[in-house]
């Protein structure tokens, strides 16, 4: 068993509310909240954020809202969230993101299921879907639009209404707030039956709070983050939300996660967090554009060599040699830095991924390009990371446990956790409660893990996502997927072979890389379905999995492959909002190829 971290048993921050009300004390006019308006950007103060917040509570008291009550959002990352998300707590009751992509069916669970009185709701497609669902929820008795032109359909507020309120007293407000209450639900994405609401309580996101300031520090003034993911999604919501309200940075609003390397350019973010597709699509896009030059990509390799060792110089924090930092300062002026400034990562202090297994290749690339990468590893029902060590990392692991957290690995290799941070269970199922913390207050994650010397963890896989093959072997696919995403014309790879005699893949071309590495050799196809029926293309893939199957035993080789020029969307049936695989989905769009493939098509691995 892991001991618990350094923390304070007793929080400094009690509850979100007293956070924001003393990060508006501290510092009332810097910069709070920013969103693209023009050509140049809108912003609120402190003080403004503060302002809207109390006349939304007051609003929405107004219309009756109670402590208790709760309260859905459904809108883009724009800055009327934050205001909505806080007056609502401001207001006594519990908000409640839900992903943009839910049908009306799933809203009509969601909003149900959580008995929520008011919504609050982006104009638009958002609207449509709600007030769809609304027929059937007698208790949603008020929906406001956010955003919106034109009159408003009929029993529709506008947020201009609740705005214009007198504000609440914005302290009295606050210390009503007590930490034991809900600060918000986070709906699991529901791969597979219908979505877990994970409470999580004020004092779950003060622990949380606390143990991210152990690494960061507790003042956050002049830090830069952008707020690109879905806001339903619970690292997004501790990142660029409950501790950008209790750190103090400037968070800039990301409508369309499509437009993020846009983003990152303009606002040259302190701080970032992103699942592994936002790192490996930028990886692709740089070692693509290094290799359209022969010449300029074995400058690039050399000097790679240089930022590997410097690299794990700093993951063990020695000092570096002289020869060392005069060579890091030669390579790093050359390429590495004005690479940096060019996709606006030249000032992140932290820069990590999590969601979801990334390749171990992927980050120790950007640390050797100066990016002071790391991977952790946590779930909703923790409050988000669970384990972190940003400062001495190593590679291929996600840290040891947050401070305040106690981590074991049982019998069986599942990883379990307990302190502060763990939820205290799911909205009205007591059940899948049960299942998932037990008597001892033990969160029972279903991953696979293993632990080094020095409490550093490890993921194999998730205990029920391990294939088991029909001769009775066990194998982590999460891992193979990894390795098969370093090669450079894979963006997404599912292993397939549970019940199975051998391994297969499905392989999705990776739409960014293919066009110029197919250019680079003379080959005429462009479109990505040509490519992906190019026998060189083929040819290459095969003799990369070919070599990766070197590196593994023989029950985990890939046999056959099939090569696949779909885009893999988030959120649709192959990909989560946050672009988790759903397996059960790849394997019924691709149920034929699947097919195809143990009957001797597809491509052979020699």
């Amino acid at each position: 068993m892991t001991p618990p971290n350094p923390a304070s048993s007793e929080p400094s921050i009690r509850t979100v509310p007293i956070a924001f009300l003393d990060t508006v004390r501290r510092q009332p006019e810097a910069t709070a909240v920013r969103w693209k308006e023009g050509e140049g950007f809108g912003s609120w103060t402190w003080r403004e954020y503060a302002d809207k917040a109390a006349r939304i509570a007051a609003g929405l008291r107004e219309l009756g809202v109670k402590r208790g009550d709760r309260i859905l959002l459904m809108m883009r990352n724009r800055p009327e969230f934050h205001i909505a998300d806080m007056g609502a707590l401001l207001a006594g009751a519990t908000p409640v993101s839900i992903y943009n992509s839910s049908s009306p069916e799933q809203i009509a669970y969601l909003a149900g299921h959580c008995e929520a009185v008011a919504a609050v709701v982006e104009d638009g497609a958002f609207l449509s879907l709600v007030q769809q669902a609304r027929a059937s929820l007698p208790r949603l008795r008020h929906v406001i639009r956010v955003g919106g032109t034109g009159a408003a359909p009929q029993g529709v507020r506008e947020l201009s209404e609740l705005l214009s309120s007198l504000p609440l007293d914005l302290e009295e407000a606050a210390r009503a707030v007590q930490p034991g209450e809900l600060a918000t639900l986070i709906y699991t994405s529901g791969t597979t039956g219908q979505p877990k609401g994970v409470m999580l309580s004020h004092r779950n996101i003060a622990a949380e709070i606390e143990s991210l300031f152990h690494f960061l520090g507790r003042d956050g003034a002049g830090k830069r983050v952008v707020s690109f993911l879905p806001m339903a999604h619970i690292a997004e919501r501790i990142v660029t939300h409950y501790l950008h309200t209790a750190w103090g940075s400037e968070a800039t609003c990301c409508p369309d996660a499509a437009q993020l390397t846009a983003y990152l350019a303009s606002v040259r973010p302190t701080f970032m967090f992103g699942p592994p597709r936002v790192w490996e699509k930028l990886h692709a896009g740089i070692r693509a554009s290094v290799a359209a030059d022969p010449a300029k990509a074995e400058r690039f390799e050399k000097a790679l060599t240089v930022g590997r060792k410097v690299s794990e110089a700093k993951a063990l924090g020695v000092p570096l040699p002289a020869e060392l930092r005069q060579a890091w300062e030669a390579v790093d002026a050359a390429a590495f830095a004005p690479l940096r400034n060019k996709l606006g990562l030249d000032a992140l202090e932290f820069a990590f991924s999590g969601a979801a297994p990334i390749p171990p290749a992927v980050i120790q690339f950007f640390r050797d390009l100066g990016v002071p990468m790391s991977e952790l590893f946590g779930m909703s029902e923790g409050t988000g990371a669970m384990t972190w060590d940003p400062h001495r990392v190593k590679v291929g692991t996600v840290g040891r446990p947050m401070p305040g957290v106690e981590m074991r690995r049982l019998d069986d290799g599942e990883i379990v956790f307990r302190g502060g941070i763990i939820f205290p269970g799911y909205l009205n199922d007591p059940e899948r409660t049960a299942e998932a913390l037990d008597a001892d207050g033990w969160l029972h994650t279903g991953d696979i893990g293993e632990l080094d010397a020095e409490g550093y963890l490890k993921i194999v896989d998730r205990k029920k996502e391990l294939i088991i093959t029909a001769g009775g072997k066990n194998v982590s696919p999460s891992n193979l997927e990894a390795m098969m995403k370093t090669l450079p014309l894979v963006g997404q790879a599912v292993a397939i072979g549970d019940r199975r005699p051998y391994l297969v893949a499905v392989l999705q071309l990776n739409l960014e890389a293919a066009p110029g590495w197919a250019k680079a050799r003379g080959l005429a196809a462009t479109d990505p379905r040509a490519l992906a029926g190019e026998t060189a293309v083929q040819q290459e893939l095969a003799r990369g999995l070919a070599e990766l199957n070197r590196r593994v035993s023989s029950v985990e080789q890939i046999k056959r492959f099939a090569l696949v020029a779909d885009e893999w969307l988030p959120d649709s049936d192959v990909l989560t909002p946050t672009m988790k695989l759903k397996r059960r989905g790849v394997s019924t769009r691709y149920a034929g190829v699947i097919e195809q493939l143990y009957a001797g098509g597809g491509i052979p691995v020699e």
